[in-house]
This record gives structure tokens, sequence and C-alpha cells, in this order.
């Protein structure tokens, strides 16, 4: 592998070459991931839509989603009619002027299962859980934590049924004190969403050592420091 072959291999943004069958040529390890939630038509429909009209290259501002993933741009490009190429710029999940989190160190499922119990409590809420069971104790302020994730269970009481997912972000990492950390989000969701309640959430937030995403559903993500 050349030297410019390996930073694209290693480029943080998911980069792929398609046949004009949209057969998928290349691809580097982002890409690799993206195709997890996205199929190799989607991205072939998209890089035929936003090609140039003759040949060349062509970058376009443009926002999409596929899971997870979050883009603001694309750039594509073609010299002939057998090939074509597709660059996404990841949309920046995270800001970095916070300290490293201090705590102690916690089991999370476990400060997730007692605040379901509490929220359980004389509520008729069915609380469904989807935990990858592979993130190790980490270390939280367990009272910061507990306070951010009821307020999050708040916005979905409308609902009748609430699901709690946990997952690790592929991929994605956060540095602090020039240590890189990998990155596990707890997603809550359910169809209806209070957004008169997001305000208190965000304020709630913005001095935690947490990070929301709020679309359809809350996620919090919380670097993994286990010691």
């Amino acid at each position: 592998m050349t030297f410019e072959q390996q930073w694209i291999e290693n480029d943080y943004n998911p980069f792929v070459i398609f046949d004009k069958n949209a057969k998928v040529l290349s691809l580097n390890s982002e890409a690799q991931f993206l195709l997890g939630v996205a199929t190799t038509d989607e991205l072939f429909s998209i890089a035929t839509t936003y090609a140039n009209v003759s040949f060349g290259f062509k970058t376009t501002f443009i926002e999409l989603e596929f899971g997870r993933y979050s883009f603001f741009a694309i750039t594509i490009g073609y010299e002939n009619e057998n090939e074509i190429g597709i660059k996404l710029y990841r949309t920046p999940s995270f800001k970095i002027n916070k300290p490293k989190p201090s705590g102690e160190l916690i089991n999370i499922y476990a400060l997730v299962d007692l605040c379901i119990s509490s929220k359980s409590i004389n509520s008729k809420i069915e609380f469904t859980k989807d935990f990858d069971p592979t993130i190790p104790e980490i270390t939280i302020d367990s009272n910061s934590f507990i306070k951010v994730l009821s307020k999050a269970y708040e916005c979905f009481e409308q609902n009748s049924k609430i699901n709690t997912k946990i997952f690790y972000r592929v991929g994605e990492h956060i540095k602090y004190e020039d240590k890189k950390y990998s990155i596990f989000s707890i997603e809550i969701s359910a169809e209806i969403i209070d957004k008169q309640k997001i305000n208190t959430l965000e304020a709630l937030t913005a001095t935690a050592s947490f990070y929301i995403e709020i679309k359809k559903s809350i996620l919090i993500n919380i670097p993994m420091i286990t010691a």
C-alpha cells in the first residue's frame, strides 16, 4: 500500500469507488462501517445524482444521515464512464472544550437499570432494553449522569413504551490531554418526544461531561475512561 493509499484508508471520512453497475471497486475502512447502515445502492444513487455534468470533481454541501452517521458535504469524482467515486464528510459530533471527566469507576448498566427502576414506579410505561454487553466499567460522575438520564426519560413520558439502547460507537473517539478515548452511547427512543422539555435537558448537560444528540431520539455520548 502506497503512502497515498494509507492516507485514504485511514481517513476519518468514508470513501467509495463504484463501477458503472454500482459494484464497489474499492473503499476505505470508514466506508466499511458506513455500509453497515447504508446500502451500496443508496450511496451509488447519491454519487450519480450529484456528479458533475461532465467529467471531473464536484463538492456539494448537503445534510445526509445514515443511522448514527451524519454528513455535511460530499465530493463526487469521475474521469470516465466506468468508475465513479464518492467521499462523504462527517459532521463533527462532539465539542472538545470540556475538561476530562472525573468521578468513580462505575458499571454503567447498573446505573441505567437503577434509573429505569426508579422511573417504573407507579408508571404504566414499558421500558425495553437493547444493551451491548461489552462496555467496561467507566469513570463517571454518577449523580450527574442519573440526573441527565432521568431528564431524558421525562422527554418521552407521553409514550406507552420507551427503549434504551447502549452501544459502542465504532471508529469514534474523543481526546483529552492528548490521549484518545473510545465513545459509547445510550440512546433513549420512543414514538413521541416532548420538545418543551428538551431545553431543560440541554441546560442540564451544558456543564456535564456528557455530549447529547437530539433528533427523533436522545443520545447521551460518553467517553470510555476506564481508570
